[in-house]
């Protein structure tokens, strides 16, 4: 009896774990899923900061827990680690994590720079090819270190032609104000604390090179996989914010010059230096094309420069980088 009654147990054990198993998932919906999503400062992605505190976000029924990143550099660490979902990050700077052996998604375009992204240099420079052999300070294999090279290559240079000293963004900003540099690649806001430099000016800027700098909403490849119907909500929210910013203009700049750590008039200086992209802009740029505002061109050139200054070994494989099927479905619903 004994041995019978164990075996009987035994039974009823494992039919307990089958039941459970199989009702445990049936009670997870996509309701559950909270996006972990990252972002720092950059004018583009400020719109976050509105989709959270005007509940734009719960109006999609999507749960964000949004992160802020006083560094840009550690919100990319993060996604690569997996400690977030998703995170605000350039082309640039997610192909070289592809590069790293990353697997990630660009989902979105937030927008592309127009001015925002500047040459920053002191006085006595006063064209491109006043760059040769300058001390020129930027954040390495960072969008920043990208565009530098794009300016050197139209004057006829290249990274070799001049003195390049690698400092994560802040600290490049800070160093040229202090005089220890001659001029500085960095994106707003840190461009108005490197201007504070006397007699400083911009040489030029991401205005004179259409496409060359774009931001995007970029997710792992696993929560795409596992959870795409959040993916569209946060898609979908990030649309529905642009439309409460244009329809809450005073409101909505107030919220993201607050977090920006500006004053309202600052932020708005910030304004004509950020395109930020409507749904059909979004579709257009993922097409194929012959120019940088295609990011499948802009991709290659990014490729080429992390092999050619040894930031990858390899050409990066960016052949399933990009994932247009959220924004096509946004523009299909607004039809």
């Amino acid at each position: 009896m004994r041995r019978k009654s164990s075996q009987l147990a035994g039974v009823l054990f494992v039919l307990s774990l089958l039941l459970a198993v199989s009702c445990g998932p049936a009670n997870v919906t996509s309701d559950d899923v909270v996006v972990r999503l990252g972002f720092s400062a950059w004018p583009g992605w400020f719109p976050w900061q509105v989709a959270q505190e005007k509940g734009i976000f719960q109006k999609h029924n999507v749960r964000v827990e949004l992160q802020w990143f006083d560094s840009y550099t550690d919100s990319m660490n993060a996604l690569k680690a997996e400690q977030l979902d998703a995170n605000s990050q350039t082309l640039n700077d997610t192909i070289s994590a592809v590069a790293g052996g990353a697997d990630q998604v660009i989902v979105l375009v937030n927008d592309n720079s127009t001015g925002n992204d500047q040459i920053i240099v002191r006085e006595g420079i006063n064209t491109l090819a006043d760059l040769k052999g300058k001390k020129l300070a930027a954040e390495e294999g960072s969008v920043s270190h990208f565009f530098l090279s794009l300016v050197l290559e139209r004057a006829g240079l290249t990274l070799q032609d001049i003195t390049f000293v690698p400092l994560e963004t802040g600290k490049a900003a800070a160093a040229f104000a202090a005089g220890q540099v001659d001029g500085v690649a960095v994106f707003a806001p840190f461009t108005t604390q490197a201007l504070k430099r006397p007699a400083s000016k911009v040489l030029t800027s991401s205005k004179d090179f259409p496409g060359a700098v774009s931001d995007h909403l970029v997710f792992t490849r696993r929560f795409v996989e596992q959870h795409p119907q959040q993916v569209q909500k946060v898609v979908d929210a990030w649309f529905d914010t642009l439309k409460y910013i244009q329809e809450h203009p005073d409101e909505s700049v107030a919220i993201m010059a607050k977090q920006a750590n500006v004053t309202v008039a600052e932020y708005k200086q910030y304004a004509t230096g950020t395109r930020i992209f409507n749904a059909q802009e979004n579709v257009a740029a993922f097409q194929p094309g012959k120019d940088m505002t295609s990011l499948p061109f802009a991709a290659q050139k990014v490729s080429a420069f992390l092999v050619q200054t040894g930031l990858a070994k390899n050409q990066p494989d960016v052949s399933r980088l990009f994932d247009d099927q959220f924004v096509k479905t946004y523009v299909a619903q607004a039809q």
